[in-house]
């Protein structure tokens, strides 16, 4: 859901490019049915979307990195020490954690939508 939705609001800048990749990522799998509805109905298809396993060698290419936690901050640290200074939450400006609503109910993805667009905004009013 972060993914696309920082691309969307990103998109006016074809400088930038947003990928998506996970720590504990089941490779190859689409996105949650849930996260795929509550996105569509936004106007969001991700059903082409597939899980990534991120690497060191992802980490190594990109200039920013945003994590839902900071868990997997710390986590991604351990992976490429090199990439500390570049991890940082969505929530970072507003000081929160986004929960992963992974089996859980559809209250729970939608919390955790609301959050990553409160994250989306806090972050493009700092990049531009």
């Amino acid at each position: 859901m972060g993914e696309a939705l920082l691309a969307r609001q990103l998109s006016a800048h074809p400088q930038m490019s947003v990928t998506s990749a996970g720590i504990s990522a089941l490779v190859g799998y689409p996105a949650d049915e849930t996260a795929q509805a509550l996105l569509l109905e936004q106007g969001i298809d991700i059903s082409t979307h597939r899980a990534r396993q991120l690497t060191g060698a992802m980490l190594r290419q990109v200039d920013l990195v945003l994590v839902m936690e900071t868990g997997q901050k710390r986590a991604i640290e351990t992976i490429d020490p090199s990439a500390r200074g570049k991890i940082y939450r969505l929530g970072e400006w507003g000081g929160f954690d986004i929960p992963d609503p992974y089996r859980q109910p559809r209250a729970a993805f939608e919390e955790s939508l609301r959050l990553i667009q409160q994250g989306v905004t806090d972050w493009s009013a700092k990049l531009f």
